[in-house]
């Protein structure tokens, strides 16, 4: 059986991953004594962060880190990315579909957090095994392949400057470094690409209308490429820095001790600052600097007081803790929202978990360290420093660790470990079977594993893809990258410093932008010091709808005063802008804070005024018609013959017209009705008039007729009462006619006048030509007036005269009124004060003229007879 070995260089938070193929040996000169090695054919290498672990280096006396003075301080959590490529290597060696005949090894190391280390590292696994000699080859019985690490940017760059020289694969299973930052030919993320953060992290503020937002990043080059890049979205979707702090990189014990002022300054500014929401941005390493910023602060705080924020974090962090920090209150993240690394459910890792036991420190030179600082015993013949009397029993459980030390479900970081060694599994699998099928076409010779080169695996990464054992495609593309995208969740943590990840949300990396981001504000649980839920993070109240914001002098714009909003405007969301005029059919609210739809204004026959007025246009109507009945059914009496029969008939019936000319503007003003309305008014009221002038100049021919030798007689006669009529009416027809051509009614909304109401009226088109006709309508009823004057006193039984001259006096009262009253109302009752100046001057006309008349007829006949017109004749 053929025996291969990836060498795994798995760089976790102070560990080192990487993958090998055939080198001397993996570097036990590294001086490194945090290895975990398995011999075999090709070598997945790791190199990961792990373990913060005493060191004896003779190279490093000057400056040695801060692990090495705090005596084997561990991450425990991240032991588990180890475990999580030892089982993803145990379970691909148990499978005869991947890499038959060929066994998977790994060696992983230990980076420190340190830069020095972390090249050593990688420099260590070019090198023979005794010797410190890269490049250098003299064990062909191992064959390195790939490298999988680190969990954190930096150590990936350090890991990449001398990978890519090599055309050595590197996978990250933790670095979000964009593409200009590492050489991508050779660099292979199965993770989504820190951009996606950038946009999501926006998306989530928006969610929320978080716009005062504090921020701590690391302080090296990452924290500050991810500050410029959020600014610039920050600043195009308003929201606003209420405060930018870097998180202090410390590496030694006297660094930790000379930032204390610099921590308790930042954890001031954070309890202070209105902003609720901070976004924390940086490295594992830098929980633990803000777990012992909050420590700091809170001991330095003379009134003690819960710091209720919503930490935002992203997913390069992860909620862990050291071995000395792991049983310290953690409260202060309860309601955290967090982007994570998404993770699947591996069958059968839970279980590998459990059976991890300290008999096992022969196989895992990881064991005795993680063991021994978070069950807080001690191992026999430990070489460690006593830091416990009690011994180890082995019958500690991971399952019995708190979850800020060791969670028993597999993470986002330690599922893309696993993910990661599949790929290289997967490629591996196609290069050895496209190299078989290649010699046995050409050479028919078996091919050897020392023929294949960790360059040639390059094509076969970028395109493998697979089903991994918790259901998912892995496949990383064009783009050498995962775009799995990020989940969103919750902390949950409970009174005895447990703690639950609750999914609340995702961001999917493939969606358009703006629409990435789904969560469920429901699922969200906050910090128990928020009154408000979800809690508020702004620079001052938003303004309320109805108001707007106003430009703070010397202050970010997302520190602004409210003004109220104009009159017809509003602003219908909190903080806007700028106030918004309602569209013409609408009209502001009393808040102004929405837009309501104007009522449609016009006289209708639906509502009381205009029942009222129709009521009352009917009863003329009838009233005219019965004093037409009566004149035709005493046409032959003296009085009806003295009255010009003829005439009577017209005024009667043009009366007749008027009152039902009225329904005309009690109609829903229309093309028709509106062409018809002031031509019909017009026409209808001059030959009114006109009969009314008619009959008073043929009252007063009549009486000069009477006398002896007066030539007036041959004017006598209905011809010249019917000329007066029809020339008369004739001059006002053709104003109305030249009024239509001109410039005609039409129907008009007219959405200013009144406020909160649209006038549904007929607009008169030219006002000129309106008062023109109501003019010449005028002149005609003030010659009869004058004329009806004149004659009022003329000796006649049945002078006619005298009822013209009131008649005439009524009607010119009423449409001299007309016009202000006309000019000074709006809407409907406009329309009303036209219909009641129709209906008051034509029932003066009925009354003055034929109330007498009809007196007579009906109730005095006695006086209906000839003797009494003696004096007047036809």
């Amino acid at each position: 059986m053929a025996r291969f070995m990836v060498l795994m260089f798995l760089v976790l938070p102070h560990m080192v991953h990487q993958v090998q193929i055939n080198f001397c040996s993996i570097n036990e000169m590294l001086h490194i004594p945090h290895q975990y090695d398995q011999p075999s054919d090709l070598i997945i290498s790791g190199l990961t962060s792990h373990l913060l672990s005493s060191l004896d280096y003779e190279t490093f006396t000057d400056h040695l880190p801060i692990s090495q003075n705090l005596n084997f301080l561990v991450v425990p959590k991240n032991y588990q990315h180890i475990l999580a490529l030892v089982f993803a290597v145990k379970e691909i060696n148990g499978n005869p579909n991947i890499l038959p005949n060929v066994t998977l090894g790994f060696q992983i190391y230990d980076s420190y957090f340190n830069e020095r280390m972390t090249l050593q590292a990688t420099l260590g696994l070019l090198s023979i095994r005794d010797r410190f000699v890269p490049n250098y080859r003299c064990n062909r019985k191992k064959n390195q392949m790939a490298v999988i690490g680190g969990l954190d940017f930096d150590t990936s760059l350090h890991m990449s400057s001398i990978l890519m020289s090599y055309h050595m694969p590197q996978l990250t299973y933790g670095s979000f470094a964009p593409d200009d930052q590492i050489q991508a030919p050779f660099f292979y993320r199965m993770v989504s690409n820190e951009a996606h953060q950038h946009t999501s992290i926006v998306e989530l503020l928006l969610r929320f209308g978080w716009k005062w937002v504090g921020f701590l990043a690391v302080d090296n080059e990452s924290g500050e490429i991810f500050l410029q890049k959020l600014q610039l979205l920050f600043s195009q979707k308003g929201i606003c820095y209420a405060f930018s702090e870097r998180i202090p990189k410390a590496t030694y014990l006297e660094e930790y001790i000379n930032m204390q002022q610099k921590w308790i300054h930042i954890h001031q500014l954070i309890i202070k600052s209105k902003a609720n929401a901070v976004v924390v941005y940086g490295k594992i390493f830098s929980m633990f600097s803000l777990q012992t910023l909050i420590g700091l602060g809170e001991l330095q705080n003379e009134i003690h007081s819960s710091m209720g924020k919503v930490w935002i974090m992203t997913a390069q962090l992860d909620f862990a803790s050291t071995s000395h920090q792991m049983w310290e209150d953690t409260h202060v993240f309860h309601g955290s929202i967090g982007f994570t690394v998404p993770s699947g459910e591996i069958q059968g890792f839970k279980s590998f978990l459990q059976q991890r036991a300290i008999f096992q420190t022969n196989e895992d030179s990881f064991l005795e360290h993680f063991w021994t600082q978070t069950f807080r015993c001690l191992f026999p013949d430990s070489k460690m420093g006593k830091r416990n009397s009690e011994a180890c029993s082995g019958q500690e459980k991971l399952e019995n660790l708190p979850s800020l030390a060791f969670e028993m479900s597999m993470t986002g970081h330690s599922y893309s470990v696993f993910n990661a060694v599949y790929v290289v599994a997967h490629a591996l699998h196609a290069l050895y079977q496209s190299k078989s099928k290649h010699r046995a076409r050409m050479e028919r010779e078996k091919l050897k594993f020392q023929d294949l080169h960790a360059w040639q695996l390059h094509p076969f990464l970028q395109w493998v893809t697979f089903n991994n054992s918790a259901g998912e495609t892995v496949f990383l593309g064009k783009h050498k990258e995962l775009n799995a995208g990020f989940d969103i969740t919750n902390l949950v943590i409970f009174p005895n410093n447990s703690f639950m990840r609750v999914k609340i949300g995702r961001v999917d990396v493939m969606a358009a932008p703006g629409k990435r981001v789904t969560i469920d504000g429901n699922k969200v649980v906050w910090h128990h010091s928020f009154l408000q839920v979800p809690p508020v993070s702004v620079c001052n109240p938003n303004c309320l709808p109805g108001s707007s914001k106003k430009k703070k002098e010397g202050a970010k714009f997302c520190c602004y005063d409210c003004s109220p909003c104009p009159p017809g405007k509003v602003s219908t969301e909190k903080d806007m802008d700028i106030c918004t005029m309602c569209p013409e059919d609408h009209y502001p609210n009393k808040n102004k804070s929405h837009c309501i739809p104007k009522t449609i204004n016009y006289l209708s026959l639906k509502e009381p005024l205009g029942i009222s007025l129709a009521f009352f246009a009917v009863l003329f109507s009838l009233l005219t018609v019965q004093v037409l009945v009566v004149f035709i059914k005493h046409q032959d009496t003296p009085i009806v013959r003295a009255n010009n029969r003829d005439l009577t008939y017209a005024l009667l019936f043009s009366l007749l017209l008027c009152f039902l000319c009225s329904f005309l503007f009690l109609s829903p003003p229309r093309k028709v009705t509106c062409l018809l309305r002031q031509v019909a008014f017009g026409s209808i009221f001059t030959i009114t008039v006109s009969c009314i002038l008619a009959k008073t100049i043929t009252v007063i021919l009549a009486f000069m007729a009477t006398k002896p030798g007066s030539r007036m007689r041959k004017w006598m006669g209905k011809r010249l009462a019917i000329s007066i009529v029809c020339y008369c009416s004739l001059f006002q027809i053709g104003l109305c006619v030249l009024w239509l051509g001109i410039s005609p009614p039409f129907p008009n909304l007219d959405m200013h006048s009144i406020f909160g109401e649209i006038i549904l009226e007929c607009n008169e088109g030219s006002a000129t030509m309106f008062y023109c006709v109501l003019g010449y309508m005028g002149f005609l009823a003030t010659i009869s007036f004058l004329v009806a004057f004149l004659a009022r006193k003329l000796p006649d039984s049945f002078n006619e005269a005298k009822f013209i001259t009131f008649s005439m006096l009524v009607f010119c009262s009423v449409w001299v009124s007309f016009v202000p009253v006309y000019l000074s109302t709006k809407g409907k009752y406009t329309v009303t004060v036209e219909i009641f100046s129709i209906l008051a001057s034509s029932a003066g006309l009925l009354s003055s003229i034929f109330g007498s008349k009809c007196y007579i007829i009906l109730l005095r006949p006695n006086l209906n007879n000839k003797e009494q017109l003696i004096k007047w004749k036809c």
